[in-house]
Parts: structure tokens; sequence; C-alpha cells
């Protein structure tokens, strides 16, 4: 778990940090200093000062830090973590940030961020390249479907089988969700429950609805087996493996994800008697669910799956839809804990969370698809308007060009402080607190 975590956090910061480098030598500003992890206490640039590794070459120092919670460019006459207003008393020289043009320095302090986003879309484009875009055949989901809320609010119910699409036979489950379909002129799907054939129609405020609850109206119900057992969990700890069959919950009979889904959920923080299938035995497991009602795993659909395979130029298109995914669904989680609907507590993360996802074992494919995820979260949080992260950057610069007016290097250094201090105090809570928290 360490090695990927290092790893993966290498590559990261490394890549992040190249964006500004890279903006800033096309713009001829110079850059002192290019470090993977900070080479000082953070944020006391003067404190502890010495580095793993470091060699100069022409202008500028390259290095790797000791301190390994981020990584930093020393662009000359830009005022951050390294230099404050004191610093940039005299006035601007040609090779320094402040004498850019400001959409030359909108584009620096954007360029991790670009950087980053690339990153994922590289990544998930080869992964579709490479592997291809997993999709079900409609005569797949033979079990039928599982409601959310609003699902069953319109008249789905679980064990339906949706057979056509406003009167037409339809080729992929995922055909269901087509916005076309749910935006046209009164949408509806005939579904098979018993011996009926029954017409669910799709109501005029389905929008609107259906944002009130997580997920697609409806999910394929699926039979499954234990997937990537997540390392450091409740279900690692009782020795649930990879291709066990969980076949009862307290003498309750599951066949279905859903199912299983619904019997942690009304067990949430509470002791719980797992029937496993294995190797044709039939074990007993105790497990301990967690208070959001997980034990650990990832699930493997037993359903007939096919994938569709790309050529390169093919593979661009949904390797960027599914970089992109990874920004909605981020994006909505923040908003949602912002405005208290999750909790922020239960959902932040850092690197002891991260570690366990990578978990105890090295696998390629599941440490770059991370590293993908993490490429597009990492822009995705460096672009939030807090001072000393890239956003409150580009707030700023952004203030400049539209008024035309820009703020003074005495105001950017507060805010510099104070945005270092709301970092600092999210890192004491995700490193010490919550982990603290964890043993009461």
């Amino acid at each position: 778990m360490i090695g990927q975590l290092v790893l993966a956090l290498s590559l990261l910061v490394g890549l992040h940090e190249f964006g500004h480098f890279a903006f800033a030598k096309l713009f001829k500003i110079k850059v002192t200093k290019f470090y993977i992890f900070f080479d000082f206490l953070f944020p006391l640039p003067s404190v502890w000062n010495f580095s793993l590794f470091k060699k100069k070459v022409g202008e500028t120092e390259y290095g790797i830090g000791w301190f390994p919670l981020g990584g930093y460019v020393a662009i000359h006459g830009m005022v951050d973590e390294t230099q404050d207003a004191e610093a940039l008393a005299g006035p601007p020289q040609p090779n320094e940030f402040r004498a850019k043009p400001a959409w030359q320095r909108l584009l620096v302090m954007l360029g991790g961020i670009i950087m980053n986003v690339i990153t994922g879309i590289v990544i998930f484009t080869a992964f579709a390249y490479i592997f291809g875009e997993k999709y079900l055949p409609a005569e797949g989901a033979r079990y039928g479907i599982v409601p959310n809320k609003v699902g069953q609010e319109i008249g789905f119910r679980t064990g339906d089988k949706i057979v056509k699409i406003n009167g037409r036979p339809f080729e992929e489950f995922e055909d269901i969700y087509n916005p076309a379909v749910i935006l046209g002129s009164h949408p509806y799907y005939t579904v098979e429950r018993g011996e009926q054939l029954l017409d669910v129609n799709i109501p005029g405020n389905f929008i609107d609805r259906g944002g009130k609850e997580d997920g697609p109206f409806v999910r394929v119900r699926e039979p499954f087996e234990v997937g990537r057992v997540i390392s450091g969990t409740p279900a690692a700890k009782a020795g649930l493996l990879a291709g066990d069959r969980i076949t009862a919950i307290n003498k309750q009979p599951i066949q279905f994800f859903n199912e299983l889904q619904d019997a942690l959920l009304a067990n949430a923080g509470k002791p719980i008697q797992v029937q496993v299938a294995r190797n044709g035995q039939t074990l007993a497991l105790p497990i301990t669910v967690d208070k959001e009602g997980h034990i650990g795993f990832e699930f493997k659909s037993l359903l007939p799956y096919q994938y569709r395979h790309f050529s390169l130029a093919q593979s661009i298109g949904p390797g960027t839809k599914n970089a992109f995914s990874v920004v909605t669904v981020q994006a909505k989680a923040l908003s949602k804990m912002v405005t208290g609907q999750i909790s922020a507590s239960k959902n932040l993360g850092g690197p002891v969370e991260i570690a366990q996802q990578f978990g105890g074992t090295w696998d390629w494919s599941h440490f770059w698809t991370l590293v993908g995820m993490l490429s597009m979260v990492l822009a995705l949080m460096n672009l939030l308007p807090i001072p000393a992260l890239d956003g409150g950057h580009v707030l700023f610069l952004l203030y400049e060009m539209i008024l035309r007016r820009k703020p003074s290097d005495k105001f950017l250094e507060k805010a510099q402080g104070v945005g270092t201090f709301l970092i600092l105090a999210l890192m004491a809570y995700v490193l010490v607190i919550k982990q603290v928290m964890k043993f009461f």
C-alpha cells in the first residue's frame, strides 16, 4: 500500500507541477525550484530545509523533498508558499511572473490543472483502447431491475423486466438512460411483470424528481460474487476472499447484490453472520458492519457483460467521458458536503484512506485506474477558489482581467495566509483527528 501510494503521489504531484513549470518556461518566466514534495516544513519555507535529492540544471534546482504532502515550483515574482510581498518589494523584472500579462499568468496557474486533466484523459483513453467498453445486452438483464425511490414513485417494481422503450425493442441496458428518451415527448417503458406487460410513463417533471436521490432511477438486478477485498476493512479482517459467494446474512438468503446492500444497511454498526460458499464448502464468517452499512469489498457481477473494442482514435471519446464522469461525481459529493446533505467527516479521506483503496497487492490495472481517478480529483480540488490553491490564484487573476485592477501584493499575501490556514486545518483533521477518532 505504501509503495503504491508513494508512486501515485509522486507521479501526480510531479505532473501537476510540470504543468505550471511548462507554461512558466513557455512565457520566459524564471523558475528557481521544481520539487516533488516539499523540502521544508509546509507552510514554513525556512524551517527544516533539506531534500532527499537535488540537482541544479541551468537556473532551476530540481529535487525531491522530505515532506510528502504536495510539491511546488518556485516561480520568480509570484506570491506563494515560498515568497511573500516583502520579497517582491522592488520593481518587476522582465523574467518575473508579476511582469507578465494577466492571460499568461492565468495559463501558468491553470497549467497544473490542465496537466492533471490531460493525465486523467490519457489513462482512461488507454483503458478504453486496451480493455474496451463494458456493456450489458438488453437480454442479459434476465433478473430484471431494482428501482430507487423515484423509480418506485413513477411505477417500477423490483424484478420488473424492461422489454421496450417507447414501444420499441432496445439493444443495450444503458439505452434506458438515454437523455433523448427521458427528455422526449411522452416517454414510456414497457415492463414484464409476472404474466403481464405494463407501461410505465415518465412524468414531465422527472428530471427534477430524479435530482433528489443519488444514482439512476433503476439499476439492473445482479447476482454476484466477491471481487477485490479492500485491505484493513471488516471484510478483510474476517477473512472474506475474492471469489466467495455470499449466500445469507444472519440466515436471511441473499441472491442479488441489492439484497446484500439492504441487509447491510439494516445492520449498520452491528455484528452479523455472513454465510459464504467457497470451493464447495459453506462457511460462516462473523463480520461487523461499519456505520455506513459497508463491510469493504468490490462486487463482481455474474451477468453476461460484453465489451466493445475501439481503435486508438475511437478510444478518445469514451476515455474523455469516463475521466470527466469522475469530476461530476466528486463535484456532486462536494456540493452535498457543503450543503450538509452528506457527512463531510465520513466522506473526506486522506493518504490513509487512499492507501487502503490501492490495497495490499500490486495490481497495475487497479493502480492506474486509481491514478486516473485521483488525477481528475486533484484537478477539481485545485480549481476550488481557495487562496493558496491554484483556483484562488485564478480567481484573483480573473478579478484583475475583468476589472483591470490588480490586487496588491500585500492583499495576496494575506489571502495566501488564510488559504494556507484552511488547508492546514483540513490536513490536521484528515491526518490526525479523523484517525484518532477511529479508536473511539
